[in-house]
């Protein structure tokens, strides 16, 4: 019981201290559970110890792992010669896009500037480090460009019980607009980012996901003396940096569990929880 109240106070710590607080309280809540759930069924302490180490570090293991895991599961869905749309800055998105670069397939990506932060920008910058060609479009220019798309793919700061996802402010537009113009708009985010939530509309975010600064970022993607001046600008309770995307609106989630449809995730979230 000490060891849950200590494991659960580090957990509210990184919730509150870091900008991606959504996916941060989702990984706590599954490492918590995972390695609470071992068996310990000995009286000898330094076993107990062992044994909650040893899934500890299975699971860190494996969560380092899905980034390669959707990579492999993900290209097959980018065809040679497509036109991609995607917002924002997203790790796991870049590692999908490297995967089918590498794959020999020739495709060419828009990405959205992503204000206030310009994590769109650093984007770019990282995909033309790898031979892809990339352009940075004004967020609202997203309409403008649509019709020219094969696709859109966007990572995800969390993906709901109900199969939405919460994630960097203007992915809601664009995966109206996605719909509206009949095209596929696919999801890239780690199964430990799934969440027990279901929120209805906007206001159901939960609060700490609006210091959001970029998609999917951490460490040097988001912490830019630039990247804070501009939130700081932004009054969480009128003006959000994350939005949330209802499930009618994403065609697939590439996850490392899997190819899912929206409808699967209250499933897998079971299993992962069980």
């Amino acid at each position: 019981q000490q060891l849950l109240e200590e494991l659960n106070m580090v957990a509210s710590v990184l919730i509150q201290s870091n900008v991606a607080a959504v996916s941060v309280e989702s990984g706590c809540e599954l490492f918590i559970r995972f390695i609470t759930l071992t068996s310990l069924d000995g009286t000898d302490f330094e076993q107990c110890k062992k044994k909650m180490l040893e899934r500890g570090i299975t699971f860190m293991s494996y969560a380092a792992q899905s980034r390669e895991i959707i990579a492999q599961k993900g290209s097959d869905f980018l065809r040679d010669g497509a036109v991609i749309l995607v917002h924002s800055a997203s790790r796991v998105v870049l590692r999908l896009l490297q995967q089918a670069a590498s794959l020999k397939r020739r495709f060419v990506i828009y990405i959205t500037e992503s204000q206030p932060d310009k994590s769109g920008c650093r984007m770019r910058d990282k995909l033309r480090e790898m031979d892809i060609p990339a352009e940075v479009i004004l967020d609202a220019a997203v309409g403008y460009v649509m019709h020219k798309v094969d696709l859109v793919l966007v990572g995800a700061e969390g993906v709901t019980g109900n199969g939405g996802i919460i994630n960097k402010i203007g992915t809601y537009s664009m995966a109206v607009m996605a719909k509206a113009c009949h095209k596929p708009f696919y999801c890239v985010a780690e199964s430990f980012k799934f969440l027990r939530k279901y929120p209805l509309c906007q206001d159901d975010i939960p609060v700490g996901q609006t210091k959001v600064i970029g998609s999917d970022t951490n460490g040097s993607w988001s912490n830019g003396a630039e990247s804070s001046s501009a939130v700081e600008k932004y009054d969480p309770a009128t003006r959000s940096l994350a939005d949330y995307t209802p499930p009618e609106y994403i065609t697939l989630l590439f996850t490392d569990l899997g190819v899912l449809t929206t409808a699967a995730v209250s499933d897998e979230l079971i299993k992962l929880y069980l």
